[in-house]
């Protein structure tokens, strides 16, 4: 029954996105008359003389000279309709007329295949078109393009000037074709040199590029033609390819002009159809199976390796050795209907290795998601900045080996740089990376035909990378080969240049080596370090000329120019020694059984683990510096003792028995040399530099929970419960951490920027880490992140985009859940939901995120964040993540820089509360000082003289090492109890918005009056100007200055 349910839902999304994506029949017969009507107006162009001053840049370029190029305008012997048009597989969004022009003979000389002659006067044939066209009221505009981003195959797009409602930005492509203008076998490509330039060693070469790009034109109108019969009146074929098209503009990297085309696509799909192809589509298969079949063969099939011939058996005239001959040619051969042709020549060998492992991701979300994968498939953006781990961006404008290459001869200069940057980034990265991507979309957006090529190339190259794995990735050594093989150490050497050394291994090898010496928190950078060095020698770029997006947002978590993180070794071997100290503790009734850590610090998940404090050493402390942190925090440490039946019923008596084990375990401490800090509420032990607040965790807390069963239980859980969501909390995560190293990293950037936008107050740093660890868990249709940035991209795009309202997030992290569970958990989501509709000013938790420890969403979530300001955290997340992706793909600009990405704007704030950045906990945490926003300044107070966050110890400022421990303070941040009052004082009058880490303002924003009750009323009264110098006098020394930037609204 559920899975009938399921199909269906898949039927009907797939119904629905087929219906957004394919135009209507009255708008496809709108757009055929507006390509009819073109293709009279050119029909109509009379007999003219055609020169080259037209098109001077171009010709000019082609490095053609004017004579031989002159020649009389004769309309085309053919105009008419071809493509996705007639074949019925349009598709949004780019909704275009293809308009084949058969180009007559008399235009052209015999020989004019030679020296990139046919290719000036196709161009120059098109501006006599473009010239009348443009005399002509039917038209509104026309613009230049290139035929699959190739530079020496200019196309025309017109825009008639009657628009289309349905399909806006509608355009007719002019593309000629050049039907038996010459002969075939003067387009030889493995024996034919048709560019006098190209040679090697003096000698001329064969040109496969450059005679394909003819061939291509003279067999354009019979492939055409051949793919629309087999598409016509085959409805789950046209489909399939929309669907096909709609899953391939979603991933921009095999969407290319080396990669995936939707002709390409139709010609796949033909094969498939055919006899040739196996017949592996037929008419009696649906939409979805033809998608899948699809997929699955360009995953899976080994006919790639032998090439495609698209060519029906009863006409075959392609032998075996014509194949080999393409693919030993071209890295990817699919031979067209006449058997001359490569419709692959410009596929290049990295991006059918994309192509094929996106088939092989897109079938495993068929599989495995939700939905047959409808989210992952079809509606997830696969961009470059998403899906590779690194992206390193190329400014090749004005380079000498562009400029020395000319512009075409058999290839494109563009498409050989390509070439010799992929090639290069594999020889020096090695298996460091499991795949390159190189693009350079090379046509620039507006084109000038007189300008020739002067523009192309201008937009930086970009190069994707994604890393094999971090232990390669982050390797300080590469090991080339022994000296003793000349040939291979002198080319080692010639590559790697000073970079190259000679060393002694501990083996006993010796062998030629490059060495990139790192510090650890910075090893993430070796590849772009790598990839730098490679580039800046081979070829003469400068520093300024390379963009490398691997450490940009490290700023944020650095201190002093270090990541504290670095300390983390420290504190896990100052916990092992408090964790042995405590189970070897005899003269306590009970034994402590397990001990366990329940900081994010531990589980390296903190923006700013604690570093080790001088006064935290015990007794025999070590050497004082001059000056040390006021404040220590204390990292939570949770212990159980050996089972007893004597504990006590009554959970105030359990609590207080807990208080009495935790003071004797103290005093056990401080009788080993250990410092501790006891109080009735907590103890707190200091040693190895950290301070530790214990707590003991019973397991009767958890059922004298469940035995009370009341309101106030629901609301207020035990501390035992508390402490056991936890504990299983801090398994599960470190457990996540030590399968994906990147997750820690990823966590700590989202957790900087939830602080830096002032949600710290409504989002617990449990449930950010939830959400990331969804990103790693269920990644597709991308692979696990294995790069910060590309990871902290993802979570903003997650937050916005989740379906919050629909759908919990389930977090199965050890992959525990089985049917039971998940129907457990959307039985839990659904009461939620049914809830909230009852009483939508109820404050009924707006993020389900359901754990095996926690399956209905009680934990972190239950009251907070609220729909309101998760809606402004998803608003935030989708603004952030746009603002990333162009930093990715444009660099900075102007006031848009890498620091944007951790500023709040101060005036979405009703009134704003500035604090003295010298009297926080942490300054040096502060990011960027709050900005003093533009409203009333309603008071402003003088910083307090009673506490600095450093404190010296030098030997006249404290008169012993007793004294100095007296003067610190343990778990104090003034910031944390100047929020605790406001809420108290103010308890329904406003919401809090501050940032945990390094926060300098509180934000506030009056509360609806609807929502206070009557009690409120004498504050409601209150004017704000009142209510804000209040807030001021209770954080009297800490308060900088109160703003008013917008009164509340009373009703």
């Amino acid at each position: 029954m559920a899975a009938a349910a399921g199909e269906d839902s898949i039927e009907r999304k797939l119904y629905t996105l087929l219906q957004e994506a394919r135009p209507s029949e009255s708008a496809l017969r709108a757009a055929a008359e507006a390509a009819d009507a073109v293709a009279e107006l050119i029909r109509k162009v009379p007999a003219q003389q055609a020169t080259p001053a037209a098109a001077r840049g171009f010709v000019r370029d082609l490095g053609l000279a004017s004579e031989k190029l002159e020649f009389t305008f004769r309309p085309p012997e053919l105009v008419q309709v071809a493509g996705s048009l007639t074949a019925g597989t349009v598709a949004r969004p780019d909704v275009a007329a293809d308009l084949l022009i058969r180009l007559p003979k008399e235009c052209f000389h015999e020989k004019d295949f030679l020296n990139h002659r046919y290719h000036a006067k196709r161009c120059l044939y098109l501006c006599v078109i473009e010239k009348n066209l443009r005399s002509s009221k039917k038209i509104h505009k026309i613009s230049w393009s290139t035929f699959q981003d190739e530079s020496r195959k200019p196309v025309l797009h017109v825009y008639p000037a009657t628009e289309i409602a349905e399909l806006p930005g509608f355009y007719v492509r002019i593309i000629p074709t050049a039907t038996s203008l010459f002969t075939v076998s003067k387009l030889n490509l493995s024996t034919r040199n048709n560019v006098r330039a190209y040679t090697k060693d003096g000698i001329n070469v064969p040109t496969p590029k450059y005679n394909s790009s003819i061939l291509e034109d003279m067999f354009l109108e019979e492939n055409a033609e051949f793919i629309c019969s087999t598409f016509a009146d085959w409805k789950a074929l046209q489909e399939a390819s929309i669907l096909l098209k709609v899953w391939a503009c979603q991933r921009t990297s095999i969407y290319a002009h080396d990669g995936l085309n939707g002709y390409l696509i139709s010609a796949i799909l033909t094969f498939l159809a055919i006899d040739s192809g196996g017949s592996i589509i037929n008419r009696s298969m649906t939409t979805r199976q033809i998608f899948r079949v699809f997929m699955s063969f360009l995953a899976n099939s080994k006919g790639w390796a032998r090439g495609l011939v698209i060519q029906p058996m009863k006409k075959r005239t392609v032998t075996k050795e014509d194949i080999a001959n393409f693919l030993k040619i071209f890295d990817v051969a699919i031979c067209d209907v006449s058997g001359h042709v490569n419709l692959a020549f410009r596929m290049t060998k990295s991006a059918f290795s994309e192509l094929q492992d996106e088939a092989s991701c897109t079938l495993h979300c068929l599989d495995k998601c939700r939905d047959g994968g409808f989210e992952e498939v079809f509606m997830t953006k696969v961009d470059v900045c998403a899906k590779f781990d690194s992206c390193l961006r190329i400014n090749l404008k004005g380079n000498s080996k562009v400029t020395s290459l000319g512009f075409c001869v058999d290839d494109e200069s563009w498409r050989i740089l390509e070439k010799d940057v992929q090639s290069l980034l594999q020889q020096g990265l090695t298996d460091r990376t499991k795949m390159i991507r190189v693009l350079w979309r090379s046509t620039p957006s507006e084109w000038n035909i007189m300008d020739g090529f002067s523009e192309f190339g201008s937009s930086p190259l970009l190069v994707g990378v994604m890393i094999s794995s971090l232990e390669k990735s982050f390797r300080l050594v590469d090991i080339g080969p022994n000296p003793e093989n000349r040939d291979e150490a002198a080319k080692f050497r010639k590559f790697w240049g000073e970079k190259a050394e000679l060393r002694r291994f501990k083996d006993g090898n010796i062998a030629e080596s490059t060495v990139w010496e790192s510090e650890p928190w910075e090893k993430h950078t070796i590849i772009k370090r790598i990839a730098d060095y490679v580039l800046m020698k081979h070829l003469s770029l400068e520093n300024e000329d390379l963009t490398h997006v691997v450490d940009q947002l490290d700023f944020c978590l650095l201190v002093n120019g270090k990541d504290p993180i670095s300390s983390s070794g420290a504190l896990l071997e100052a916990f092992d020694s408090l964790a042995k100290q405590l189970r070897l503790l005899d003269d306590i009734p009970l034994k402590i059984s397990t001990v366990q850590p329940l900081d994010s610090a531990f589980r390296h998940t903190s923006v700013f683990p604690p570093e080790p404090h001088p006064l935290a050493y015990g007794k025999n402390s070590q050497r004082l510096p001059n000056l040390a942190k006021t404040c220590i925090p204390s990292l939570e440490v949770m212990i159980q003792l050996e089972g007893s039946g004597n504990w006590p019923l009554d959970p105030v008596a359990m609590e207080k028995t807990k208080s009495a084990f935790l003071l004797k375990i103290g005093e056990s401490l401080e009788d080993r040399g250990i410092y501790v800090s006891p109080s009735e509420d907590e103890v707190n032990v200091l040693a190895s530099g950290y301070s530790f607040l214990i707590k003991i965790f019973h397991e009767r807390g958890l059922l004298l929970e469940k035995r009370a069963g009341d309101g106030s239980t629901q609301i207020a859980p035990s501390e035992d419960k508390v402490l056991f969501m936890r504990s299983q909390h801090s398994s599960m995560v470190n457990g996540l951490h030590g399968r994906y190293q990147m997750y820690g990293p990823v966590v700590r950037l989202a957790k900087r920027w939830i602080s830096a936008h002032m949600f710290s107050s409504f989002i617990s740093e449990e449930a950010v880490e939830l959400v990331v660890a969804y990103l790693f868990l269920k990644p597709f249709p991308f692979q696990v992140p294995t790069s910060r940035v590309v990871g902290f991209l993802r979570f903003l795009r997650l937050l916005s985009s989740f379906d919050w309202t629909f759908s919990p997030m389930v977090v199965d992290i050890n992959n525990d859940f089985n049917l039971k569970d998940e129907k457990e958990i959307n039985e839990n989501f659904m009461l939620s939901r049914k809830s909230y509709e009852q009483n939508p000013h109820d404050i009924e938790r707006a993020m389900f995120l359901a754990t095996s420890y926690d399956k209905a969403s009680e934990a972190w979530t239950k009251h907070s964040p609220s729909k309101p300001v998760l809606k402004r955290m998803a608003t935030y997340a989708k603004s952030s993540a746009e603002l990333l992706t162009n930093l990715i793909l444009n660099g900075q600009s102007g006031q848009y820089t890498w620091e944007c990405l951790f500023r709040t704007p101060m005036s979405n704030y009703d009134a704003v509360v500035l604090l003295h950045q010298e009297k926080l906990c942490h300054p040096h945490h502060v990011l960027f000082p709050a900005e003093t926003p533009n409203g009333k300044l309603v008071i402003w107070g003088k910083p307090s003289k009673d506490f600095h966050p450093y404190m010296p110890l030098s030997k006249g400022a404290v008169k012993s090492l007793h004294d100095a421990r007296d003067k610190l303070l343990v778990n104090f941040d003034p910031t944390t109890y100047f929020l605790r009052d406001l809420k108290c004082t103010f308890p329904n009058t406003f919401k809090l918005w501050y940032g945990s880490v390094g926060g300098d303002a509180v934000g506030l924003t009056w509360e609806n009056p609807k929502k206070r009750g009557r009690e409120d009323a004498d504050e409601t009264m209150l004017e704000p100007t009142s209510i804000l110098k209040e807030v001021g006098d209770v954080g009297k020394g800490l308060v900088r200055g109160v703003y008013l930037l917008k009164a509340p609204k009373l009703r």
